[in-house]
């Protein structure tokens, strides 16, 4: 295993691929008068937030949260939510998370939205490590990365960390 890390995306490039994806997902959901952000805590959620601040100054859409709590470890949907689920209810749907690397994680958080009826779901990641075990990819991401197996991701965002936003390669 590396010991040494990486820096991969400074603040500023994280800036910039989170205003990237927020055009994207304005472009992909232009007809929508409203839509939601679920946003896979924590990280994930952090970084809904920050699409969700960016959508609402580049667009009239009416954005709404959900923060997903998932146990990322279970073999089992062992999931919350922060708001009633059925709010999600004939609306798009972008899943947030900070990096998508097995698929697992976002696989269970689409598990949440299986017995409400939808228009569409999307997915929208920081960082898609092309990992994928599970069939889960990325509709907006701010960077594929190629890595090996061994190979590990960390993003600090501010608003959870406390520091700079920074995504390291470990």
């Amino acid at each position: 295993m590396p010991t040494k890390s990486v820096l991969i995306l400074n603040k500023d490039q994280i800036e910039k691929k989170t205003v990237r994806i927020a055009y994207q997902i304005l472009e992909d959901n232009f007809e929508e008068k409203s839509l939601v952000l679920a946003g896979i805590a924590d990280r994930g959620y952090v970084f809904a937030q920050r699409l969700k601040t960016i959508l609402e100054r580049i667009s009239s859409i009416q954005v709404e949260l959900i923060k997903v709590s998932l146990d990322k470890d279970s073999r089992v949907l062992d999931a919350q939510t922060d708001v009633p689920i059925s709010n999600a209810r004939n609306k798009t749907v972008i899943l947030v998370d900070d990096v998508l690397n097995s698929g697992r994680t976002l696989a269970y958080g689409m598990g949440v939205f299986f017995d409400v009826p939808l228009k569409k779901m999307r997915t929208a990641v920081l960082i898609d490590r092309s990992h994928h075990k599970y069939p889960i990819f990325s509709d907006f991401s701010g960077l594929k990365l190629s890595t090996i197996l061994k190979e590990h991701v960390d993003v600090t965002l501010y608003e959870h960390d406390g520091v700079e936003d920074a995504a390291w390669l470990s």
